[in-house]
């Protein structure tokens, strides 16, 4: 029987990160992280990047892999996850992925689409209309040219819009057309899915806010600013759009005031609690977990050895 791997899933803000460390102290696990903004070097306030002090007590593979200029998919995900999964194989443990990025686990798990490869040429010029025309307009473009992916796709969402309009104007198939011809590369191990969030939504809602006042006592502002004056940075990458940063990023182009950035970077978080809530709903074999369980990690740790642990010996 192929060795195990668990996914630790949530929304933002429900204590993966810290549930994660006590967890590899207790067990043979070893922590993958499964976070889009994660990856990217100098983004740590903003992230809620685990800190030094917990990384040497519970070391994360796949954080502060790429540069915030660089562009980070799915699929390159997906390719860094599985080494570092036969990695820790080798070494008699169990990968433990945890992290809020819905679509690193669902590619890992269920494959991907063989999708083309992306056109530097046709992306540089949907950017430059993206930031000509707004997003509106490219989305009721999507609309017209592939009413599928308009419809799987958040309406507020540059990159996948984008990306959806690429792939056609690339290849004049639809996205949604690709996607549905099938996946490849899907995990050979057993997947030991465990999903993390508060029965009560009030609690996260406000956890959220207080997370990102904190955020902004401890130098987020300061953070983004650094960013801003390499010189090589815009609003319009990836690692720029993610929540909270896409909202200082405009306050310090004097878009608006800082209370109004205040209200915007929680309001975002709480719509992108929302949006992995969705996601995470349509997970299948998943044991769902109320994160304000009492001794939750002592729960979690008998979860593992019965499903995980004894399963593989």
């Amino acid at each position: 029987m192929a060795s195990p791997v668990v996914f630790l899933m949530g929304p933002t803000a429900t204590g993966k990160t810290q549930l994660a460390a006590e967890l590899v102290q207790k067990l043979p696990l070893e922590i993958i992280s499964v976070d889009s903004a994660m990856v990217y070097r100098d983004m740590d306030i903003g992230t809620a990047k685990p800190d030094k002090a917990l990384l040497q007590i519970a070391p994360h593979r796949l954080i502060n892999i790429c540069d915030p200029f660089e562009r980070y998919s799915a699929g390159n995900f997906v390719t860094d996850a599985r080494q570092e999964i036969e990695q820790i194989h080798a070494t008699g443990k169990i990968p433990l992925l945890v992290g809020g990025t819905g679509l690193y686990f669902r590619s890992l798990e269920k494959g991907f689409s063989s999708l083309p490869a992306a056109d530097p040429d046709i992306r540089d010029r949907l950017t430059s209309e993206l930031q000509d025309q707004g997003l509106d307009n490219l989305y009721k473009r999507l609309i017209s040219v592939d009413p599928g992916s308009a419809d799987r796709i958040n309406q507020n969402d540059p990159q996948r819009i984008q990306r959806a309009l690429e792939i056609y104007e690339v290849t004049g198939t639809p996205a949604s057309e690709w996607y549905a011809k099938g996946r490849e590369n899907q995990i050979e191990h057993p997947v030991v899915k465990i999903v993390i969030a508060p029965n009560d939504r009030s609690l996260l809602h406000n956890r959220i806010e207080q997370r990102f006042i904190k955020m902004l006592d401890v130098g987020l502002v300061e953070e983004v600013e650094a960013l801003r004056q390499r010189g090589d940075l815009h609003a319009g990458l990836p690692s720029m759009r993610m929540v909270g940063y896409r909202q200082v990023w405009q306050y310090l182009e004097a878009k608006y005031p800082y209370k109004q950035m205040i209200n915007k970077g929680i309001i975002a978080t709480r719509q992108l609690a929302k949006r992995q809530y969705t996601w995470l709903r349509k997970e299948e074999n998943a044991h769902w977990v109320d994160s304000e369980r009492v001794k939750l990690s002592q729960y979690l740790q008998n979860y593992i050895e019965s499903r995980a642990l004894y399963n593989c010996t």
